[in-house]
C-alpha cells in the first residue's frame, strides 16, 4: 500500500498550503490538498458546497477525498481543517506521518483574516474559531506524530521543523539515491 510521505493537518491559517508546497519542492515529490480534489470534482466552490448541500454533504465528500488521496498519493498531503472530525478518517491517519500544523488566532487572523469565505466562521469568526479548536485540538492531536507551532515560524522554519520531526532529510535521500541506481542500472 502507498501513503503520503507527510499529511499535514490544522486548522484554516495554519499554513498547511503554503508549507504543504514548500515541503513538497523540498523533498521532490508532488503536492496535494484534499480541498483542491473536493472543489475539482464537485465543480464549484467549498462554500457553495456548504450553503446550497449543507455541512453534512460536505463531510461526506471530504471524507472520499481523503481516502482516495491516503490510498493513491505518495507525496505532501493536506486536509481540509474539519477532515479530523470523521471517525473513519482519524483510523485511516493512524501510523501514518501526520504533523498537525498548530497556530494560535492571533496568526490565523493574520495570514488568513477573518473575511475569508469560510462557512464555518461565518457568524463571529473570533468566538467560532475558538470553539471549533477547543474541539477539535485533541483529534489533531490524537492522529498526530508531530506537532509543530507556526506561530513564530516562516514557512521555510516550519518545513525544517517537518524535515527534522519526521526524519525525512535522511530518509528521502536514500530513497532518491536508490532510485537513481535503478533508473542507472
Amino acid at each position: 500500500m502507498t501513503s503520503p510521505v507527510a499529511v499535514l493537518i490544522g486548522p484554516p491559517g495554519a499554513g498547511k498550503s503554503t508549507v504543504g508546497a514548500l515541503l513538497a519542492e523540498r523533498l521532490g515529490v508532488a503536492y496535494r490538498d484534499t480541498d483542491a480534489d473536493i472543489v475539482a470534482a464537485a465543480g464549484r466552490p467549498i462554500p457553495e458546497i456548504f450553503i446550497d448541500e449543507g455541512e453534512p454533504y460536505f463531510r461526506d465528500l471530504e471524507r472520499e477525498a481523503v481516502r482516495v488521496a491516503l490510498e493513491s498519493h505518495t507525496g505532501v498531503l493536506a486536509l481540509g481543517g474539519g477532515a479530523i472530525l470523521d471517525t473513519g478518517t482519524r483510523k485511516l491517519l493512524a501510523g501514518l506521518p501526520v504533523v498537525f500544523l498548530d497556530v494560535q488566532l492571533a496568526d490565523a487572523i493574520k495570514r488568513v483574516g477573518l473575511d475569508a469565505p469560510r462557512p464555518l466562521l461565518a457568524v463571529n469568526p473570533r468566538k467560532r474559531w475558538r470553539e471549533l479548536m477547543e474541539h477539535r485540538r485533541p483529534l489533531y492531536t490524537e492522529v498526530s506524530r508531530a506537532v509543530i507551532a507556526t506561530g513564530d515560524r516562516t514557512p521555510e522554519g516550519v518545513v525544517d521543523a517537518i524535515m527534522d520531526a519526521l526524519e525525512l532529510g535522511q530518509a528521502t535521500g536514500d530513497a532518491r539515491r536508490a532510485a537513481d541506481r535503478e533508473e542507472q542500472a
